[in-house]
């Protein structure tokens, strides 16, 4: 058995993985599962492995999962070519190899690809449930675990794990998986009974992606605290705060030009031809710009140029990235929070 399971769905991949295993296993007895990442295997034993045919059991299935630093070399391309000719019946070796956080394919899946389809192997891609599915996702796993879940509770819980956010950078790889498991919480919360939205609001917290776009709505829109939060999470997953401040400082600056051109009198369906936006941007941009008056966007835009400055650092002296965080949150409190 050889396989290649590529994608963005965790949740899927596993599943693809575990129905592997339970395939390769034989008289009753289940494939003996092997985890290992390309970072730490050892070719030749990897080659061992897999070459050594099972006498009793149901073989050994090998995953390696992140497989690029096993692929960086011509010398690790070639030990697992090897292992890939050497799979002894009864054995099986899956490569795990899914896309960046967001939603990119790595370029060594191409290779891998073409290396798995030479030997007949199989490709197996998942994608991530969009925004639009995934209610029917919850509702189709809520009935496998033989749950009764309203469309209303499967909506919420939907809102709730983040997957109603429409912006590009969410990293939705893990979001299939948390729904499931926040399903499996209601059915032991609610056992034989129907899940209402009520329980969904009761059990299951609410879940902001930690996106830049996300971030940048937030303080357009004036919601403080939701940016504040946004700005702990992208800090600590290690994003510069200057990269944050060109960005913000690009988007007080549209939301600016978007506000004159309303306080002149232009409707905002003549947004996108006058601005050169598309019509969706044009209109969130209409909307979150009304929150604003240009004397208190101009003042948000001021209060990033100190910013910058004190990262910068001036007669040589820099703040510290904790006084910068800090400078940042009352940057929050003080300009974009509602008086």
């Amino acid at each position: 058995m050889l396989a290649l399971v590529s994608g963005q769905d965790v949740w899927a991949a596993e599943q693809a993985v575990r129905e592997l295993a339970a395939e390769l296993g034989r008289g009753g007895a289940a494939a003996d599962v092997w985890r290992v990442s390309g970072a730490e295997i050892d070719p030749a034993v990897l080659g061992e492995r897999l070459a050594t045919e099972p006498l009793f059991g149901g073989g050994t299935l090998v995953v390696i999962g992140e497989p690029a630093p096993l692929l960086r070399s011509a010398a690790g391309r070639a030990a697992l070519d090897a292992a890939m000719d050497a799979i002894a019946p009864g054995n099986g070796l899956v490569v795990l190899a899914l896309d960046d956080p967001g939603g990119r394919r790595p370029a060594v899946v191409d290779q891998l690809e073409r290396s798995v389809t030479q030997r007949s192997g199989r490709v197996l891609t998942f994608r991530s449930p969009t925004r639009e599915r995934m209610q029917a996702f919850i509702a189709q796993r809520a009935t496998a675990l033989g749950m009764d879940v309203e469309p209303a509770a499967a909506r919420l819980l939907g809102e709730r794990i983040g997957a109603w956010v429409r912006e590009s950078d969410v990293d939705r790889r893990y979001q299939a998986q948390l729904a499931v498991a926040e399903l499996e919480k209601l059915a032991l919360y609610r056992p034989g009974v129907r899940i209402v939205a009520e329980d969904v609001r009761a059990l299951v917290p609410e879940v902001i992606p930690g996106s830049t776009w996300a971030f940048l709505d937030a303080v357009a829109a004036r919601r403080a605290g939701d940016a504040s939060t946004l700005l702990g999470r992208l800090l600590a997953e290690g994003t510069p705060l200057p990269v944050l401040i060109v960005q913000l400082h690009r988007r007080l600056r549209s939301l600016i030009e978007v506000r004159e051109h309303l306080e002149a009198g232009e409707p905002a369906s003549s947004l996108p031809r006058a601005l050169r936006m598309k019509p969706y941007p044009a209109q969130k941009a209409a909307e979150q710009s009304r929150a604003w008056t240009i004397e208190e966007l101009e003042a948000a835009l001021n209060g990033l140029f100190e910013l910058d400055v004190a990262i910068k650092g001036s007669d040589g002296v820099r703040a510290s990235d904790g006084e910068l965080a800090l400078e940042m949150e009352l940057w929050l409190v003080e300009l974009v929070r509602p008086a």
